[in-house]
């Protein structure tokens, strides 16, 4: 039995006392990243998780924390009450300010049962109940971010671990990787895995066909989903796609995503490329769109250095596409037996696993393990496993 499916057995034979301890009357919410029009993972995973609990548990009031003005679609049911509170947290001096000035000032009036911080950060001068998010450490393992937050993040996430009544997040990978980095009990640290939108699906012949006219002049492509930054090892796949158009291979390569920092290697594998003029870079896409351009694709290339999770994995799977991706941290989980694994820093064998795709049967026996795998990572499952965890978090 894998990791995923002990969490998930787990998950579905555990009985809850309901007792009212397990029933809090005010949860506060750090609800930062939700940003009209800018959701990116961690916005993503507080939309979708929070939108389903506020609706499953109106007997909560739910305290939604913004560091700027919010938008109406974020509110998701009448027992949320907004509480907006500067300064706009985007810069290492301003997280500080804000979490240790502003929120313990909000919590203070408000006074919740328990405190949510999805992103992870908490305020060490409180002494409210307090349940972390804390998605993956990456930063613990890697400098490839700006300094700055590099010593932030490594200064106070060990703290922010080690404070938390509990610490979700959202791999059995991570929580391993806190557990052992941090020095916190595995006990301690409960698995809320990702989920995947409800806009993914696949798409019929005729449609993909007139995104690939728009997009690639009607030739097939692979695609890559994500932030343009080091540790998703952009500059590698792009030498993969290199050896792959060497031995014969045709298809265009399309990145979907915005800069994010560190990219002038990124930009320069581009410019040097022999095959530039069929690297297509998009930039954002979100909802519809995104699902558009990645259930038109000829497959999936996310051989990333580091994850928590993966979520385009899950996206691919849920638009019946086949899916390259690494065999490194918490990608195996997510993939299991229905993607091809790649050492990311093996190019001839991303390349082969290019080539791969070509073979009809290697496809459909991908697009099947797939679709029947994205069954395990749906958000409506993300949000049962979250409140199990508040439940956890309460009662201790």
């Amino acid at each position: 039995m894998s990791d995923i499916q002990r969490t998930l057995y787990k998950i579905q034979h555990t009985k809850y006392n309901p007792s009212p301890i397990f029933t809090p009357m005010k949860i506060a919410v750090n609800t930062r990243f939700l940003l009209s029009q800018k959701l990116e993972g961690i916005g993503w995973f507080t939309f979708e998780v929070f939108k389903r609990l506020v609706k499953n548990h109106p007997e909560v009031e739910w305290i939604f924390i913004f560091d700027r003005p919010y938008s109406k679609d974020f509110i998701f049911g009448d027992n949320v009450t907004p509480v907006v509170v500067g300064p706009q947290a985007r810069h290492p001096f301003l997280w500080y300010a804000w979490f240790e000035f502003s929120i313990p000032r909000i919590l203070k009036k408000h006074k919740p049962d328990l405190f949510i911080s999805t992103d992870g950060y908490l305020s060490l001068k409180t002494k409210f109940k307090s349940l972390p998010v804390i998605h993956d450490i990456n930063f613990e393992h890697s400098d490839d971010i700006p300094s700055l937050a590099l010593r932030y993040y490594r200064h106070y996430f060990p703290q922010f671990a080690r404070k938390g009544d509990r610490v979700a997040t959202v791999s059995e990978y991570s929580k391993k990787d806190i557990a052992n980095t941090y020095g916190v009990s595995p006990d301690k640290v409960d698995v809320v895995f990702n989920g995947c939108g409800e806009f993914f699906h696949p798409l019929g012949d005729e449609e993909q066909n007139e995104v690939r006219n728009e997009l690639s002049d009607g030739k097939p492509y692979f695609i890559f989903i994500g932030a343009l930054n080091p540790r998703k090892n952009i500059t590698g796949m792009l030498e993969a796609y290199s050896l792959y158009r060497k031995e014969g291979g045709t298809a265009r390569f399309v990145i979907v995503g915005e800069k994010m920092f560190r990219t002038d290697d990124i930009a320069e594998a581009y410019q040097n490329h022999p095959y530039r003029e069929d690297i297509i870079f998009t930039g954002r896409l979100e909802g519809a769109g995104l699902n558009r351009v990645l259930a038109s694709s000829h497959g999936l290339l996310f051989v990333s250095n580091f994850e928590g999770f993966g979520i385009p994995i899950v996206e691919a799977f849920k638009c019946k596409v086949p899916v390259i991706t690494s065999i490194t941290t918490s990608m195996p989980e997510v993939a299991g037996d229905a993607a091809l694994l790649c050492n990311p820093q093996d190019y001839p064998q991303i390349a082969k696993a290019m080539h791969k795709l070509d073979d009809t049967s290697a496809r459909n026996d991908l697009i099947a393990k797939g679709t029947q795998r994205a069954n395990l990572f749906t958000w409506e499952r993300s949000a049962e496993m979250m409140w199990e965890s508040i439940q956890k978090t309460l009662a201790q």
